[in-house]
């Protein structure tokens, strides 16, 4: 992984991204939407577009040309992934959909195997329903309990909490390393080393943390760490699992069909070796050689670099929306992402602020964040959230404080 910490030119930046340079309204598109997803480089676009017009077939057991191509540029991005995350082995890595299907994977194959009524799983209140849902599907089924951390005054999480929590009938640990919301990291390795202690599993969600922060796996020492392509500049349907050896031979298969296995016979089956065992079908060919090549553009640019650039434009923001004593900025905390969710004093339902900055241009969601329960603990229903990628400026966090001023005024 490149490490670099030298600024880049963002201006050269925003020029691989194409759909920077277009207009929105009558002005230039401000993009702020990145917790949703992000943009995608020319770069990606281009991987994809070779692998549908010129090096498409299906991969694994293809005897003729194009299908070893295919899987062998399929396959060469298990590899980038645990680069990526420092993984100590690619064999840990198995792709899927995204972080909801990794979650859910984690809940059906390893989990519900364990799970008695009675035995917990503890949650925070900062989790994403990805990584809520499918421990209510235990709770539901097999009488799990949900066990809930909450927050810190300033909207944080504290790790020693998270590890006093665990009793004699914890079986795992669910939980994000950086917010969707408000941005707030949690200190995973602190949480992770605690747990262990105990003989809890870690299962973190990494959808967010993976796009603005280095991660290093062999340095949090977590047992399940989940991604999702389509924040991390590559195409939707498109992530990846990384499971601990110790766990990995823990799992049982998910789904059932082609690749996932050793030998069918009517009376028997024997599946292959992980991760393939939960790699069942035809998969995402294209959509895995896409974030491929994402990944291969944020390692050229070095996660160091995009960190502090959007550390940059984070406490930029920080100040700009700070000084807005008509706005309220949710959560408070020390360490977190570029993101920010506030409302607005007065009458102003968050939808109704997103849709007004739209017309200047400026691209922000509104809504629960598909976070409800941490909605219930900020005293909100919804909020808008402005989240900021590698290509965003400072000119870009003064245009939403323009849009937000002309808000204000149409809002009364």
């Amino acid at each position: 992984m490149t490490n670099s910490t030298q600024p880049y030119d963002v201006a050269e930046i925003r020029k691989d991204f194409p759909i920077l340079s277009r207009t929105v309204h009558g002005g230039p598109l401000v993009y702020l939407d990145n917790g949703a997803s992000a943009q995608k480089p020319q770069a990606m676009i281009d991987a994809v577009t070779r692998a549908y017009t010129d090096e498409y077939a299906n991969v694994h057991r293809g005897l003729h040309f194009l299908s070893n191509l295919a899987t062998d540029n399929y396959e060469a991005v298990r590899g980038k992934i645990a680069r990526f995350l420092n993984a100590p082995h690619e064999h840990g890595v198995i792709f899927t959909t995204g972080s909801t299907f990794g979650l859910n994977l984690v809940s059906s194959s390893w989990a519900a195997p364990r799970i008695e009524a009675g035995d917990e799983i503890i949650l925070t209140v900062l989790e994403h329903h990805a990584n809520i849902i499918p421990w209510h599907f235990l709770r539901e089924r097999q009488g799990a309990v949900l066990k809930w951390i909450g927050l810190e005054p300033d909207g944080s999480v504290d790790p020693q909490k998270v590890i006093d929590a665990i009793g004699p009938r914890t079986k795992l640990i669910a939980i994000t390393q950086m917010s969707n919301v408000t941005g707030a990291v949690i200190d995973v390795k602190t949480v992770a080393a605690g747990a262990h202690a105990k003989g809890v599993p870690v299962c973190v969600d990494g959808s967010q943390a993976a796009v603005h922060m280095p991660v290093d796996l062999q340095d949090l020492g977590v047992d399940f760490y989940a991604i999702t392509g389509h924040k991390l500049y590559g195409p939707s349907a498109s992530g990846a699992l990384w499971v601990a050896p110790e766990r990995m031979a823990e799992m049982r298969p998910f789904l059932g069909g082609g690749d996932m296995i050793r030998e069918v016979r009517q009376e028997c089956v024997s599946y292959a070796d992980p991760p393939f065992k939960f790699e069942a079908g035809t998969p995402g060919i294209v959509q895995m050689i896409g974030l491929g090549a994402a990944l291969d553009y944020m390692t050229g640019l070095g996660m160091e670099a995009i960190a502090a650039h959007e550390a940059d434009l984070r406490d930029y923001a920080a100040e700009r929306l700070g000084a807005l004593n008509w706005l309220t900025v949710h959560g408070d905390q020390k360490e977190k992402g570029a993101i920010f969710s506030f409302t607005m004093e007065g009458p102003g339902h968050p939808h109704d602020i997103a849709t007004i900055i739209d017309q200047r241009g400026v691209a922000v969601r509104a809504g629960h964040h598909c976070a409800q329960p941490l909605m219930d603990a900020l005293g909100v229903t919804a909020t808008c959230r402005a989240s900021f990628a590698l290509y965003n400026t400072r000119e870009e966090v003064d245009a939403l404080i323009d849009a937000l001023g002309v808000c204000r005024e149409i809002l009364g």
